[in-house]
């Protein structure tokens, strides 16, 4: 998606077997060939990536977004839907707010409120960029949705692939 009009650029999917099992805090080794091969599709490399999990809000700060932003060497964000580890105070009800979220005395992100008196979205960084600057990013990519722009879109695409090919992917 372009910034900060948030148009969409492109759209491209990728299809693998999935060789990793299901284990919790593991997620990236099973989720980075498709997303990798996603990504190598895109002929305008992108600026800034924006991950649906976490940075380094993480049991050992190393989520999906800080694990990609290591390997693809460009700024990461991890913005996630549920909290996977620390503690935070709640938000302020209004669009903008956060708390820091925290784990072993350590910040490792933010509960932001992206839309009025609705559940936060657990912000943190993954790698190449700071914690105020992915929260800024996060909430000028957000609209009408809680979740941003970018995050809501490709749901939207991924649901409409499985649609098209339901049947064909196990």
């Amino acid at each position: 998606m372009g910034f900060p009009r948030l148009e969409i650029l492109a759209k491209k999917f990728f299809v693998s077997e999935v060789d990793f099992p299901y284990i919790p805090g593991l997620l990236s080794f099973r989720e980075a060939p498709p997303l990798l091969g996603a990504l190598a599709k895109i002929r305008r490399e992108p600026d800034i990536i924006l991950f649906d999990g976490q940075g380094i809000a993480h049991p050992r700060r190393m989520g999906i977004a800080t694990h990609l932003g290591l390997f693809l060497e460009k700024p990461t964000i991890g913005c996630a839907k549920s909290l996977l580890v620390g503690k935070y105070l709640p938000p302020g009800g209004e669009q903008g707010s956060y708390s820091l979220l925290e784990d072993k005395g350590e910040v490792i992100g933010a509960a932001v409120r992206t839309r009025k008196e609705k559940k936060p979205v657990f912000v943190s960084p993954g790698d190449g960029i700071d914690l105020m600057t992915s929260i800024e990013i996060v909430l000028r990519c957000t609209g009408r949705y809680r979740l941003p722009e970018p995050l809501r879109q490709a749901h939207l695409f991924a649901k409409e692939i499985r649609e098209k090919f339901e049947g064909e992917i196990k």
